[in-house]
């Protein structure tokens, strides 16, 4: 059969015309309108407003802002070994599928049935040979671009969380390392406080045996002991478990075999916070928050396009024959062309729902976005503050720890004398040891403290792993990135 080739190219620029006729799609709203639309009681200021915040633009990179190299490690495995983070990884992967998976529908589906055997077909028809289907639906209303769009923005919001599960990850092993060297810290604090008290029974017990004591003095000493004992055994349970803690996250077995340090390491010095403004357009979760927002805008006009009329193109070409029939057209092979139109007249409501539904999780989508910047906010507010306490406790901490060192060696040398009785030697040894703790605890704090602050920021990490190390998996390479539009990165 002989194609005129006139109706071919009228063909095809009428396929271009209707493409081109397609309603362009509506942008979702960009960040700052959904910001108004969404915080809308919470007015921003233009600096922090915890006392003592400084101002100047943030730095990245606070995993090496600690100088531990054991730490660089654990977070090193933590990326590569946590199931958690796979998991994470996995489902970007999916939605990024899902993405291209959408769009498929704005290309031409071809299909091709092929039939043979002649006799021996196996129906006793004869027939044999084969028909080549094309169809091609014409995304006039946007209905398929819609769709494409939304796949692509739940991917960009996948990719968001991703990069948000480690740096939560990274924080968490950061924080269970300083929660592990603190509770070391603490042990060794209670091991010195059993010390004191075991030379104050022997003391006591020297005092009784010469005269000038008594056996209260002697029970008490000896009492005041095993209160210490059942202490330092608590702090050791809790020093194990921080330890597993740690294992696990860095997916070792949790054996408590790891090696801790002893101290803490050096406290980074005072971190720019950056501005409020900037806080929005930073952290990874309020970026996944503003794409599901995207992805949600994109339902609704996905919806709303599934209410007008589906139009495609159809072309094909077919040859048949046959050993038992004679068939009527004997040209070989038959082409045609055609198109197809599909409108929904009566769905019982169920487009119009679809549409109010689509509405709704739009509006769910922003008030979503509303409660993770609002919890941004806070989480760095709550993050200066604490740290500004943290360091002021530890220097107020520090002038009382003296303070009650030298009023614990005036009590010892009066009880030694005898002026004095078991009692007060005892409150002070328990002052002094409250202190001790609580300056431990303060400078753990003070640390932590700053890796909340880094994470509520959204700041970054380095994760390469320090030389010389133990021989570490390298850490999984990111997902793909997405752009704007939520568009893989190819």
């Amino acid at each position: 059969m002989k194609i005129d080739s006139g109706v071919v190219r009228a063909t095809l620029t009428a396929c271009a015309l209707l493409a081109a006729a397609g309603c362009a799609l509506k942008s979702p709203p960009d960040r700052a309108s959904i910001e108004a639309l969404a915080l809308t009681a919470a007015k921003v200021p233009a600096q922090w407003t915890a006392a003592g915040a400084p101002t100047g633009t943030m730095s990245d990179n606070w995993l090496a802002g600690f100088h531990d190299d054991q730490l660089s490690v654990l977070v090193a495995d933590a990326l590569f070994h946590n199931g958690d983070l796979r998991v994470a990884a996995a489902r970007v992967e999916q939605a990024i599928l899902y993405a291209k998976l959408a769009g498929a529908s704005l290309y031409p589906s071809v299909d091709l049935v092929a039939k043979g055997g002649g006799k021996m077909s196996g129906d006793g028809s004869g027939l044999s040979g084969a028909v080549l289907n094309a169809s091609w639906e014409l995304d006039l209303w946007g209905r398929v671009r819609y769709g494409r769009a939304a796949a692509k923005a739940d991917a960009g919001a996948a990719v968001a969380d991703f990069e948000y599960a480690r740096q939560s990850i990274a924080a968490l092993v950061a924080r269970s390392w300083f929660l592990a060297i603190e509770a070391g810290m603490q042990a060794e604090i209670a091991r010195g406080a059993l010390r004191d008290n075991q030379s104050l029974v022997r003391l006591a017990e020297d005092r009784a045996r010469i005269g000038v004591g008594n056996e209260e003095d002697v029970f008490a000493a000896r009492s005041s002991l095993g209160t210490y004992e059942d202490a330092l055994r608590q702090i050791e349970l809790s020093r194990e478990q921080a330890i597993r803690a740690v294992e696990i996250l860095a997916g070792h077995y949790p054996a408590a075999a790891l090696n801790v340090s002893a101290t803490l390491p050096t406290a980074p010095e005072t971190m720019p916070a950056g501005l409020p403004s900037d806080l929005l357009e930073r952290r990874p979760d309020v970026i996944a928050a503003e794409r599901r927002v995207a992805a949600a805008f994109n339902r609704v006009g996905e919806a709303k396009a599934a209410r007008l009329p589906k139009i495609s193109l159809t072309a094909g070409v077919s040859s048949i024959s046959s050993e038992l029939l004679v068939l009527k057209e004997q040209d070989n092979p038959i082409w045609n062309f055609g198109a197809n139109l599909v409108a929904p007249i009566y769905r019982g409501g169920a487009l119009k729902t679809q549409v109010e539904i689509r509405t709704v999780e739009q509006k769910q989508a922003v008030a979503a976005y509303a409660s993770v910047g609002l919890r941004a906010f806070g989480e760095v507010e709550n993050a200066l503050s604490a740290e500004l306490a943290a360091r002021d406790r530890e220097r107020i901490l520090a002038r009382t720890l003296s303070d009650s060192q030298r009023a614990l060696e005036i009590v010892q040398h009066q009880f030694q004398v005898g002026s004095t009785d078991l009692r007060f030697v005892t409150q002070r040894q328990l002052a002094l040891n409250s202190t001790q703790s609580a300056l431990v605890r303060a400078q753990s704090e003070q640390r932590v403290q700053r890796v909340n602050l880094h994470l509520a920021l959204g700041g970054s990490f380095d994760v390469r792993t320090p030389q010389p190390a133990p021989a570490t998996p390298p850490p999984p390479p990111p997902p793909p990135a997405i752009d704007g539009a939520g568009a893989a990165q190819r």
